[in-house]
């Protein structure tokens, strides 16, 4: 591949060298004028005055390329749903194919994937915010446990898997939440706050001030949110703060400063099993379980512009986060009951993390030129270190409230250290009229180190399976586009990477083994799509896409000589992911002229057509016989619906509008050997199908005041979209019922 992908640079060379002057006028649409080259901030709004809350990102946003690349830009002032809940199958409804998990309360954290991926805290994604690592470590735990709240937030980035070229290893792309920066003020002081009521004791109140002065804007915001949970024993209570300071001497520099803080404690319900479903989903087996998360943030950011089209960006960020928890963590057939000779409930099990990450990241981007003609390159490089420490299964007290102390030490202690250097470049070649070739290759330098014990043994630790792993490679990639009048054809190809994790690199030294050639998962997404607008009354993209992922890690039961049996961790097989995706928005009184006097009405239509399989895959289980060994070969992946189809209509005027939308989730299992008939314990088993409409509406008084509501799931369907394994409590995790929202917002 690596041959091919050299010449081929070479052809773009030679070929972009002979072209004609002029070029860079021909890279506008023939309708409207649109260029295709934008140089913006990567804070800065785009379409200022739309009301539309879907657009494409431009080709060239900041230091960074997106020519070539399926990707998605979403307008969250102009999103229909509740976004105050963190609702993501509304603010994600026009990005084809995302799946979303819908089992913590009030949204504190999301869950998303796409194309056969796992939703389990969005960790198949690079999340960022405004540009900086938010999870908590990248390569060896990116799980996302702060999510922005979505009331502070300006815009979202979807970038499909290509962007492993760009930011890192992630199959999934990336998702950056910017948020709000002061830099739309046109006084010194200005103020907003917005007030929500809802279902199940839900309340939140944020509020915000910003402003200009001169060469310096700021932000700042601080986000309550608390309520009792749809279920029993779900209350939560979150705060969220958050404040920048921006400083603008001259048109050439600019700094800015952020610090983000944010802290949730929620009570776990725990899962149930199918026929505790059935029954009641409302009711809660577990009254003693607890999470609680503190993130602490920190980034500095500097931008030097020389040139209309050459800059430079740099950011420097911190995190330190704490993630803890207790809580009876059996399955639901096994009741928390009381202990009839102690007559108390059994010691809970208490586990602490923490995180402390540094890093920074450097882009550049510039305009130069070969002949008479115009071509734009970026690149960046990279540097992170990621310490987390791991304490679990400490044994803790028998009472109900979030209490971490520990009788005695964690038997399982462990430090895990990342390092990852990184440097990436790609390069818009433009030849003729209307065709830009984007390749890019990404260096990585990535090493991971374990240390520590995994338990004792009387007195005596057990240490974990220590080792450093230190690996280089090489990821490539070439995107297209070719426009045609107002739209353009597009394609990528791109090479992405899944670092082995931290949990796969801790082995007790008694029962497992870790395959000394251990090795990354690795692979390649592919793009292949149409895209573009039609005056002002169609938007679409439509797009076939296909996805390989080689290596996946898992667990093969083994037998030694001695006839005793462990636990291999190795490299067991591969998966491929194909489907179709599209969206299409379509305003019919625009087309015929009719938006002035009856207001404007669209309709949308976001949908993912799936076909995610094993091959190759090998399972090895221990049967009273021996071992058993067989193949899952054209299995489906767990996690990954058949079908997502979300559509919707939206009637707005001057003053309000309203939307309904409807979602509809394909089945799903929930483990790779596809059971059909779920197991007693509610673990195991189908996601069922389900379908689910939600109406909204909102007004706006004047410039300042405005109101908005909602009524999610409308017709109180009764559905789940999660069997967990373990946290946040094994089993099914029931989805909210019917529930509303009323917020009311105000700006001075």
């Amino acid at each position: 591949m690596m041959k091919g992908f050299w010449l081929l640079m070479m052809l773009v060379y030679v070929s972009s060298s002979t072209l004609s002057q002029g070029q860079e006028d021909s890279l506008r649409d023939a309708e409207g004028g649109r260029p295709h080259v934008k140089y913006l901030s990567e804070i800065t709004l785009v379409g200022r005055n739309t009301r539309s809350d879907v657009h494409f990102l431009p080709e060239v946003v900041g230091a960074s390329i997106n020519a070539g690349k399926k990707n998605t830009l979403i307008v969250m002032e102009n999103v229909h749903g509740n976004i105050v809940n963190n609702t993501m199958r509304q603010v994600m409804s026009k990005v084809p194919g995302i799946h979303v998990w819908e089992s913590d309360p009030s949204g504190i954290q999301i869950g998303i994937a796409a194309r056969g991926l796992s939703p389990n805290r969005s960790w198949e994604f690079n999340i960022r915010q405004n540009g900086y690592d938010i999870s908590s470590d990248p390569f060896g735990y990116p799980e996302a446990y702060y999510t922005p709240q979505l009331n502070s937030v300006q815009r979202i980035q979807v970038v499909r898997g290509s962007a492993s070229l760009q930011y890192g290893p992630q199959f999934g792309g990336l998702v950056n939440f910017i948020l709000k920066d002061g830099s739309e003020a046109t006084k010194p002081f200005q103020y907003e706050t917005q007030q929500t009521f809802g279902s199940f004791g839900l309340f939140n109140t944020y509020h915000a001030v910003g402003g200009r002065k001169g060469g310096v804007h700021y932000y700042a915001f601080w986000d309550h949110r608390r309520g009792d949970g749809y279920r029993a024993n779900s209350s939560f209570g979150v705060n969220t703060g958050f404040a920048s300071l921006t400083w603008k001497p001259s048109e050439q520099w600019k700094a800015r400063l952020e610090l983000t803080h944010f802290d949730y404690r929620s009570r776990q319900p725990g899962g149930l099993t199918d026929a505790q479903f059935a029954t009641e989903p409302r009711q809660s087996l577990r009254d003693r379980d607890w999470m609680g998360v503190r993130w602490s943030m920190a980034a500095l950011s500097f931008d030097r512009l020389f040139a209309p089209s050459t800059r430079l960006n740099l950011k420097l960020f911190g995190l330190e986060g704490l993630r803890n928890s207790t809580g009876f963590l059996r399955t639901p057939d096994i009741r928390d009951s009381i202990h009839p000779q102690t007559l108390s409930p059994a010691p809970r099990r208490v586990d602490k993390d923490r995180y402390l990450n540094a890093g920074l990241e450097a882009r550049f981007l510039t305009d130069y030129s070969i002949g008479d003609v115009k071509h734009t390159f970026s690149a960046g490089v990279r540097g992170f270190i990621g310490d987390t420490w791991r304490r679990q299964n400490g044994r803790g007290n028998t009472g109900s409230s979030f209490d971490l102390s520990v009788l005695g030490l964690h038997p399982v202690s462990l430090n895990f250290l990342t390092l990852n250097a990184a440097v990436f470049a790609e390069n818009i070649f433009r030849i003729g009229h209307n065709l830009l070739v984007v390749p890019g290759v990404r260096w990585e330098n990535l090493s991971n180190r374990v240390d520590g014990r995994i338990g004792f043994v009387g007195s005596q630790e057990i240490p974990v399976l220590t080792g450093t792993r230190t690996r280089k490679f090489l990821l490539s990639g070439i995107g297209f586009e070719y426009h045609v009048a107002a739209t353009e054809l597009y394609a990528n190809l791109s090479q992405a990477y899944r670092p082995v994790l931290f949990a796969e690199l801790a082995g007790n030294p008694t029962t497992d083994v870790i395959d000394p050639a251990l090795r990354d998962a690795k692979g390649w997404n592919a793009d292949l799509g149409w895209r573009g607008r039609v005056k002002d009354w169609l938007f679409f993209d439509l797009s076939i896409f296909h996805m390989a992922y080689r290596g996946r890690v898992g667990v093969l039961a083994q037998q030694r000589t001695d006839e005793s049996f462990y636990n291999l961790r190795t490299n067991v097989g591969d998966s491929r992911s194909r489907g179709i995706e599209w969206l299409v928005e379509f305003s019919p009184f625009k087309l015929f002229k009719s938006s002035s006097l009856k207001g404007g009405f669209t309709l949308f239509l976001s949908s993912a057509l799936l076909d995610a399989r094993y091959d190759h895959m090998r399972l090895v289980s221990r049967t009273p016989n021996g071992l058993e060994e067989k193949s899952l070969r054209g299995r489906r992946v767990e996690h990954a619906p058949g079908a997502i189809h979300r559509a919707g209509a939206t009637y707005a005027r001057t003053r309000y509008s309203f939307t309904l939308q409807y979602s509809h989730t394909g089945l799903a299992y929930s483990d790779a050997g596809n059971t059909i008939n779920p197991l007693s314990n509610g673990v195991t088993g189908p996601i069922p199908a389900y379908d689910i409409f939600d109406l909204s509406g909102s007004y706006r008084f004047n410039e300042r005041i405005s109101v908005r509501a909602g009524v999610n799931n409308l017709f109180d369907r009764r559905y789940f979209t999660r069997r967990a394994g373990g946290y946040p409590g094994p089993g099914i995790l029931p989805a909210e019922s019917r529930n509303i929202f009323l917020t009311t917002a105000v700006k001075l």
